[in-house]
C-alpha cells in the first residue's frame, strides 16, 4: 500500500467533501495594464502575461506597479474568455482585463493542490463573456484532509517535471531529425547534375480559387462541396476540409473545381509561401495557387518538396502591407528536374523522414502526445474520490 493509500485509509476512508471553487479562491481584478510589450533583453526583464496558451506576450522595462508573485505567494492566472490557466510564481505585469488573480481564501487546502484539481475540469466556454464568476466558480472539487493534499501534489510534482524532463529530451530529439531532414531533403534536391526548370514548364494547368460572397445563403447553406482555404494549407496532405459550398456557389462565382494532388500555394497573408497537396477534388479561395502537375513531366509529390524547401526564397518575394505573393512570381520559381525514377526515389526516401518528423500518430510527436495523455490520466486518477455523503 502506498503512502497515498494509508493517508486516505486513515483520514478520509469514506470519501471527502466536495466545494465549489469560489469557496476556496478568491480573485483579484487587475486593473493595471500594459500595451506594449518586446523581446527578452537587457533592458526588458519583466514579463507581461496573458492567460493563453503562450501565456508570457513578451517583456516590459516598466518598473511601477509590477504584481509580486514568487515561489511562496504564487497566483493562478484565469482567463475569464477561454478559461485557460497558468501557475505563476514570479513577477509579472498584466496584458489586460481579461484575467483574474487567483489565491487561497484560507490555509486549510494546498494551493496547488487546487491548481491541479482545476486542471482536471473539463469545460469549453461555449459564448465571448466572462466565466469565472457565473460558471468556473461553480464548480466542485474533492478536498480532502491537507495531508492527503500534499501527498498528492508531490506525486504530482515529481510527475510533472518528470514528464517535462522527459518531453524536453524528445522534443530536442525531434529537433534534430528535422534538421537531418532538412540537410537531406536539400541535398536530395540541389543536385547540380539535373537540369533547372521553371514551375511553369512542368504544369498542365494552374489557376486560384475564390471565395462566394458571405452574404448569399445560397452560396453557403447545406453545401456539400469542400472548399479549401489557406489556413488548410500547412506544408502538408490534405485529406478533409471543414468548410463547404454549394454547387450554385461553384456555378457563379470564380471559385471552381480542381483535381487531386494539385500542389497548393498560399499567396497571401501570414500562410504565404506554404504549400500543400489536396487529397481530394476540391474547390479554393482566391489566396490559393492551384497546380496541376504534368505527370509525364514530374512527380506531383517531388514538386511539392521542392517547393517547401524554396519557403525562404517565396517569402522574399512577398510584396505590399499585407504581404501577397505574385503568381506569375511562383510559376517561374525554378527547380532541378531529375528523371521520373530518380524523382520517385527522392519522394520515397524524403517521404519516410517526413512520416518520422510530422506524422502525430507514429514517431516522436506521438511519443511526446503519449506521456501528456498519461500524466492526464494518472493525475485525474488521483483527484478521484468517493463524495462523502452527509448524514443528518
Amino acid at each position: 500500500m502506498s503512502k497515498l493509500d494509508e493517508l486516505i485509509e486513515k483520514l478520509c476512508p469514506n470519501g471527502v467533501e466536495y466545494k465549489r471553487l469560489e469557496d476556496l479562491l478568491e480573485y483579484e481584478q487587475p486593473s493595471r495594464y500594459i500595451v506594449k510589450s518586446e523581446k527578452y533583453n537587457d533592458i526588458y526583464k519583466t514579463p507581461v502575461l496573458t492567460a493563453g496558451k503562450s501565456f508570457i506576450l513578451g517583456y516590459t522595462n516598466e518598473e511601477e506597479e509590477i504584481y509580486e508573485a514568487s515561489k511562496d505567494k504564487p497566483v493562478i492566472i484565469f482567463d475569464d474568455f477561454t478559461t485557460g490557466f497558468h501557475w505563476v510564481d514570479f513577477k509579472f505585469k498584466v496584458k489586460s482585463s481579461a484575467m483574474k488573480m487567483l489565491r487561497p481564501k484560507n490555509k486549510d487546502i494546498n494551493f496547488r493542490y487546487i491548481y491541479y484539481a482545476m486542471s482536471s475540469i473539463f469545460f469549453i466556454p461555449e459564448n465571448h463573456s466572462r466565466h469565472w464568476i457565473s460558471v468556473y466558480s461553480q464548480f466542485n472539487v474533492p478536498v480532502p484532509p491537507l495531508e492527503v493534499q500534499n501527498e498528492i501534489v508531490r506525486i504530482l510534482d515529481n510527475f510533472t517535471e518528470l514528464s517535462a524532463e522527459l518531453s524536453a529530451e524528445l522534443s530536442a530529439e525531434l529537433k534534430v531529425r528535422q534538421r537531418q531532414y532538412e540537410y537531406y531533403r536539400n541535398e536530395l534536391l540541389n543536385n547540380e547534375q539535373h537540369e533547372v526548370i521553371a514551375l511553369k514548364d512542368i504544369i498542365r494547368k494552374s489557376c486560384s480559387g475564390g471565395t462566394p460572397l458571405k452574404s448569399n445563403n445560397e452560396y453557403y447553406m447545406n453545401g456539400n462541396v469542400p472548399w479549401l482555404r489557406t489556413q488548410d494549407v500547412k506544408f502538408n496532405e490534405i485529406y478533409a476540409v471543414d468548410s463547404f459550398i454549394t454547387e450554385k456557389a461553384v456555378e457563379q462565382t470564380s471559385a471552381k473545381w480542381i483535381p487531386e494532388n494539385c500542389v497548393i500555394v498560399a499567396i497571401s497573408g501570414a500562410s504565404a509561401g506554404r504549400c500543400a497537396i489536396n487529397k481530394f477534388t476540391t474547390t479554393t479561395n482566391q489566396h490559393c495557387l492551384n497546380m496541376e502537375i504534368d505527370r509525364s513531366k514530374a512527380v506531383y509529390k517531388y514538386v511539392f518538396y521542392c517547393v517547401c524547401s524554396k519557403y525562404d526564397e517565396l517569402v522574399a518575394m512577398k510584396q505590399g502591407a499585407r504581404g501577397d505573393l505574385n503568381s506569375s512570381k511562383i510559376l517561374g520559381l525554378k527547380i532541378p528536374l531529375p528523371p521520373i525514377n530518380i524523382q520517385e526515389r527522392i519522394v520515397n526516401i524524403l517521404d519516410r523522414f517526413d512520416k518520422l518528423c510530422n506524422d502525430i500518430s507514429e514517431g516522436l510527436p506521438a511519443e511526446i502526445e503519449a506521456r501528456q495523455k498519461q500524466y492526464e490520466y494518472y493525475r485525474d486518477k488521483l483527484l478521484n474520490f468517493k463524495e462523502l455523503k452527509q448524514v443528518n
